[in-house]
């Protein structure tokens, strides 16, 4: 692990697999939306916008067709 930034109120270390890890100042872990909040402001990471939910169309049923048959 190296330490890729340090500041007063985190430091940020890369891991060996290529992720970051971010430690607050009393040296405890952070984890989830502030972790990714740190790492976004120091340019570290880019998150992807959320992809928009297309409405969900409902399907007509499908109009049946009967065959008369002449007799």
């Amino acid at each position: 692990m190296e330490v890729v930034k340090q500041t007063k109120e985190h430091t940020i270390i890369k891991k060996r697999n290529g992720r970051f890890g971010v430690k607050d100042a009393k040296g405890k872990w952070i984890n989830k939306d502030e972790k990714v909040n740190v790492l976004l402001a120091e340019g570290l990471i880019k998150v992807a916008a959320p992809k928009k939910e297309e409405p969900v169309a409902e399907e007509e049923p499908a109009e049946e067709t009967t065959e008369e048959t002449a007799e």
